[in-house]
């Protein structure tokens, strides 16, 4: 029986931007960085050390040399956070792409765009 998830793989044109982006911008750590020696890295980052579930951030234009038959599209990830409105000005400050603030039957919610234009959703914790 799966009991949660442990990590998520999300495939990047540049890791090292989109690791910059994920702690500079949203406050998240990188957990680990590995390579396995055949030139194949991955980066670990998750929003804090002890975070059940990771992101994994992998070389999209590696992974579909090294298996074509992948689905290296974006993921549709819904995030959680307390204090919403701050994290929603703060990444406005940070110079984050926002989208508007929707009030939905289960609480508040909005978009934010990685660099590569990627779009994830955060919606207040309760």
């Amino acid at each position: 029986m799966i009991q949660k998830v442990g990590q998520i793989m999300l495939y990047v044109n540049d890791q090292d931007a989109a690791a910059t982006f994920w702690t500079e911008k949203l406050g998240f750590t990188v957990v680990s960085e590995e390579t396995n020696g055949s030139g194949m890295r991955w980066i670990e980052i998750a929003p804090s050390l002890n975070a059940e579930t990771c992101i994994i951030l992998h070389d999209k234009a590696l992974i579909a040399e090294m298996s074509p038959e992948l689905n290296l599209g974006t993921p549709s990830l819904m995030f959680f956070a307390e204090n919403l409105e701050e994290l929603y000005q703060d990444l406005s400050n940070n110079h984050v792409t926002v989208g508007e603030m929707v009030t939905m039957p289960t609480g508040k919610v909005f978009n934010f765009a990685d660099a590569e234009d990627n779009y994830f959703a955060v919606m207040e914790s309760r």
